[in-house]
């Protein structure tokens, strides 16, 4: 039934030449569509080159000058969130260096997230007219803040379903203590716990995801919205640069255009030269998406997100890294349904199974990188991740994503921004 077989000869020159040629076809293919979606949304006025936040600039500048000690003021942006709130706000007032000041941005809440905050001790921000989300929401209050805020007194980010590990504002203190020419840092996100089989699926991305940030030394890809720390410094010179060095209007902090504000943002930072990080101390819990439905919804508009700002940036010396992450996804596309496509093809028509050893032993490594990479994550992640086929066809509902993406922006296709509406927790629900 079964049996061992290895070919030592090689395919037919014509077929391995067919066979390159192919795959220089799609990669060229998928090189000119991402050109396309530049082309569509380039929003960056040309010839700008200046960093501001370079850390040589910025060193130049502060030496010699004591800005005063750390102080952290949390910005807490909230849209009926009155279920997650509660929580999120423990989180902060049981860190082990408490932030000096919280303030929670009510935006057009309908619910009891204004009153639970007030119950909480906390300020509140009320936004006045606001129909540009979550951006327009906290480019608001930080016009109101910014100006008073010296060097060292740093603007923490977070989203109201967000909970903090009890290190993650000392370690972010020590780290801007530590360097002056650091911009931000941003925080290493795990996903909650339950949700069955697609909450485990999503937390072994996440912890994959912290632990290549970790081999690369904090050196961050995106500042999550999850729980980013800035310095006001940055967060004035991005405002500045708004509709003349980089995308957005000017005064702003936030790109009110950006589907996904904090890839903006990040992308924003590095432009202007502004080093960021990731420290492993700088932990949070995030909420994950409890359905097929709801997951489809956050990467559309991650990915649209993405590849929005930047095709709005154009290709520079630092987004290049970024768009050669965008060709990656869009060959793994190509690959990965090949690849399935060929496994169900050699199945329907082969009367006789062949173990090729060469092939088992690369399936053996690949089964082993994904065993190890989810280690930290718990046996239930380690026994998802050594079935290998459940996780492939995961990552093949990504690529589908992608696709749909890239379809979207090339039909001119308008995004939307959803709201995962959370049913009050039973806690809070007998607060008064």
């Amino acid at each position: 039934m079964w049996r061992v077989f290895y070919d030592a000869n090689l395919p037919d020159l014509r077929v391995l030449a067919i066979a390159g040629a192919l795959a220089l076809f799609l990669g060229a293919g998928i090189a000119l569509v991402e050109r396309r979606v530049a082309t569509l949304y380039r929003r960056t006025p040309p010839n700008q080159r200046s960093r501001p936040l370079a850390p040589r600039v910025i060193m130049e500048a502060t030496r010699g000058v004591f800005a005063g000690p750390v102080t952290i003021t949390v910005l807490i942006p909230a849209h009926d969130e009155q279920a997650t709130l509660p929580g999120t706000l423990a989180s902060l007032q049981q860190q082990s260096r408490r932030p000096d000041r919280i303030i929670v941005v009510a935006d057009n809440c309908t619910d009891r997230t204004v009153e639970f905050a007030y119950a909480a001790g906390v300020e509140v921000h009320e936004t006045v007219g606001n129909t540009e989300k979550k951006g327009g929401a906290l480019n608001q209050v930080l016009r109101a803040l910014l100006p008073g805020q010296k060097d060292n007194d740093v603007v923490m980010v977070m989203d109201a379903d967000t909970t903090l590990d009890q290190g993650f504002l000392a370690s972010a203190e020590k780290s801007f203590e530590w360097d002056r020419a650091l911009m931000a840092v941003g925080g290493l996100f795990y996903g909650e716990e339950g949700h069955g089989l697609i909450g485990q699926f999503q937390r072994n991305e996440y912890v994959r995801y912290s632990r290549e940030i970790a081999r690369r030394r904090g050196r961050v890809f995106v500042l999550t919205g999850t729980a980013s720390i800035f310095r006001p410094v940055a967060l004035r010179a991005i405002a500045a640069a708004r509709g003349n060095q980089i995308p957005g209007r000017n005064g702003d902090v936030y790109d009110t255009a950006a589907l996904t504000e904090d890839n903006e943002l990040t992308i924003a930072l590095k432009s202007l030269g502004g080093l960021m990080i990731s420290p492993p101390g700088c932990t949070v819990v995030t909420e994950l998406m409890p359905s097929w439905r709801t997951l489809w919804q956050q990467r559309l508009r991650w990915q649209r997100g993405a590849l929005e700002n930047l095709g709005a940036y154009g290709v520079t010396p630092q987004t290049l890294r970024y768009w050669a992450q965008q060709l990656g996804i869009g060959y793994s596309v190509v690959g990965l349904t090949t690849y399935l496509l060929l496994i169900v093809i050699m199945l329907v028509s082969m009367d006789t199974w062949i173990w090729f050893p060469f092939w088992l032993g690369v399936g053996v490594i690949f089964a082993l990188e994904r065993l190890v990479t989810v280690w930290k994550g718990g046996w239930r992640a380690r026994v998802l991740a050594i079935t290998i086929f459940p996780e492939l066809f995961f990552d093949l509902f990504l690529d589908i994503v992608f696709v749909k993406g890239i379809l979207d922006i090339t039909r001119g296709r308008r995004a939307t921004w959803t709201h995962l509406a959370r049913a009050e927790a039973p806690e809070t629900a007998g607060r008064s």
